[in-house]
């Protein structure tokens, strides 16, 4: 019995989804967005990763102070902008995944292979990081981990794709070098129900704009007024700054109230306890400086407190030094905070008291936090402890 034609085969496919939505050349224009918007939260990435599990030779810059507002706001804006502009390029392609044979050489095999791996890690990547801001986690990995190694499996598959199909986007690339009959040009009208490349590229960027419009409100404060679906908004919460984890997540209430509270710094093997009092009886400073977590919303509020730098002072040690910090957080993955002593140096880190003039409430870490110019958020350690000078 004689089996299927793989060329009527390819011909009735190519028949079936022939659109101007889907040609090498439209393919090649969102492969090159997409280059742009992962390349963005790779980068960013790695910078935030490198902040919270920093190798021997990471640099911690502290100027300006929002590096890091900016930086993990691109992070996350540019991967909602990456989840419409996937999805279309997806549209633009998928038919070329049924064609007969499924693999022809080595070479093929080698191109879909590096297409299904950057699909799989990219829809988990994308799916699960949204998910995340919303801090609903739903698996049973670990969130952090998971996202940091999918972003190399997806950088990886990524250039390999575009080693495989180089010829084709060189050919591609600029649109005046491809002739019109293979780019169904503008001067051909769409068949009915299909829409014109160039209005498909129209809608396609218009709906990037409008879940980047609506969400990056969270983390840049121009755009706040259009932010209607990011799961933060500036200017709320106690004190007008958003809350991540609150005292009762923590379980913290009881201690952080206890009138026996006190702040015990470490050095050399001493420690000198610091009570509210004692603080707020060392020189207070005030800084204006963001609070920006990986989730991607930040805020800038007014802060007071005690340089932490004049604190292990107080106690003989060295300006220079690194820090351990511990929270009252009976457990969690960032009860303990290491400090490097770049920030500690900076005179706007500070041991915060207040928060926009007055008593840090709870639910920002009273009696005392830490807030250092350019860190994450879950580096700003609430409801201290201890520090340790290392």
């Amino acid at each position: 019995m004689k089996g299927p034609d793989p060329q009527r085969i390819t011909e009735a496919l190519a028949a079936r989804f022939a659109s101007p939505t889907r040609s090498t050349r439209l393919t090649v224009v969102l492969g090159r967005w997409l280059a742009v918007t992962f390349s963005v939260c790779f980068l960013t990435g790695l910078f935030s990763h490198g902040l919270q599990n920093p190798p021997s030779w990471m640099f911690f810059p502290t100027s300006p102070v929002w590096i890091y507002q900016l930086s993990q706001g691109l992070h996350v804006t540019a991967g909602i902008a990456t989840i419409p502009l996937l999805l279309a390029k997806l549209w633009s392609v998928y038919p070329e995944l049924l064609k007969w044979p499924p693999v022809k050489s080595v070479a093929h095999a080698l191109e879909r292979a590096s297409v299904a791996l950057f699909i799989a890690s990219s829809l988990l990547q994308l799916t699960t990081g949204l998910i995340n801001t919303y801090k609903w986690y739903p698996w049973p990995f670990p969130f952090r981990e998971t996202h940091y190694w999918l972003a190399w499996i997806i950088m990886g598959s990524l250039l390999l794709h575009i080693a495989v199909k180089l010829p084709a986007i060189q050919a591609n690339w600029n649109g005046r070098a491809v002739r019109r009959s293979e780019l169904h040009g503008p001067e051909r009208s769409p068949a009915p129900g299909h829409w014109s490349r160039r209005a498909f590229l129209t809608g396609v960027g218009v709906s990037t704009g409008a879940v980047v419009l609506t969400t990056a409100g969270q983390s840049f404060s121009w755009l706040s007024p259009l932010n209607l679906f990011a799961p933060r908004t500036m200017g709320t919460g106690p004190q007008s700054v958003p809350v991540n984890r609150t005292s009762e997540d923590a379980k913290v209430g009881a201690l952080a109230t206890s009138d026996g509270w006190s702040l015990a710094v470490t050095y050399k093997g001493t420690s000198t306890p610091f009570n509210l009092a004692e603080l707020r009886a060392l020189p207070q400073h005030q800084e204006e400086l963001p609070i920006a977590c990986v989730e991607g919303w930040s805020q800038t509020a007014r802060w007071r407190g005690v340089r932490i730098r004049d604190l292990i002072g107080a106690v003989g040690a060295p300006p220079d030094s690194a820090l351990r910090v511990t929270s009252m957080e009976p457990e969690g993955p960032y009860r303990l905070m290491s400090m490097p002593a770049e920030y500690v140096q900076d005179q706007r880190t500070l041991v915060a008291l207040e928060l926009n003039g007055a008593v840090l409430d709870l639910e920002h870490g009273y009696p005392a936090r830490i807030i250092a110019p350019g860190r994450p958020g879950v580096l700003q350690t609430k409801w201290l402890q201890q520090v340790e000078v290392l």
